[in-house]
């Protein structure tokens, strides 16, 4: 059963439902510096782009994904992507018992603002004090240091590397060669610690 994503409000960004609207803000947002996205997904067209909208909207009928636009409040643009995904239930509820905070970009303006912290922050708070989920995971291709320094940052720990574990997203590599995975993790008994740690970043 697919879960309705919320609205989430911070000082700096909204997480708001992913819809085909957001098609052009997004393909604004992903054609400023694109530097930064050889680990990830960033459509840079608009054909490419309503594909992979149109992709994690199925994702999420299926029960797989709850995927958002991330809007910067100071001027109201459009910078991004994020999502929960693999969503995994062993209590027989109607909400998920672990999920994965990933697929997650940003545009070059927003990258290193306090943006990322912020929405972490709230996806983190939506899934333990919601959702109750016993487990929040984080994962990244293992040869991406920043990433992987930015996952430790926001309190998850590392646990460790899983080999030829999905596709790689890396450029030229895209259905080709299986990445291995640095995997990282909060539990709701470490929750209270990551919050504060997150909040007092965000001071």
């Amino acid at each position: 059963m697919p879960l309705e994503a919320p609205i989430l409000a911070g000082r700096l960004v909204q997480l708001e439902p992913l819809g085909h609207h957001h098609v052009d803000e997004l393909l604004v947002a992903a054609s400023e510096d694109r530097t930064t996205y050889d680990w990830t997904v960033v459509p840079a067209d608009r054909t490419s782009m309503t594909g992979y909208v149109d992709m994690l909207l199925a994702d999420q009928q299926r029960g797989s994904a709850v995927p958002f636009a991330q809007r910067r409040l100071t001027d109201g643009a459009l910078i991004g992507c994020t999502r929960f995904m693999r969503l995994e239930s062993f209590r027989g509820r109607e909400f998920p018992d672990e999920v994965e905070v990933g697929g997650t970009w940003l545009a070059a303006s927003a990258q290193r603002s306090g943006i990322n912290t912020e929405a972490k922050l709230l996806l983190f708070t939506h899934a333990f004090d919601v959702w109750d989920v016993r487990r929040l995971c984080l994962c990244t291709d293992a040869r991406n240091q920043q990433s992987r320094t930015a996952i430790e940052r926001v309190g998850a720990k590392f646990e460790g590397i899983l080999r030829n574990h999905r596709g790689s997203w890396a450029a030229d590599e895209q259905g080709l060669v299986a990445r291995d995975s640095a995997m990282f993790a909060i539990t709701n008994a470490e929750w209270p610690a990551v919050r504060l740690g997150l909040e007092t970043m965000l001071r």
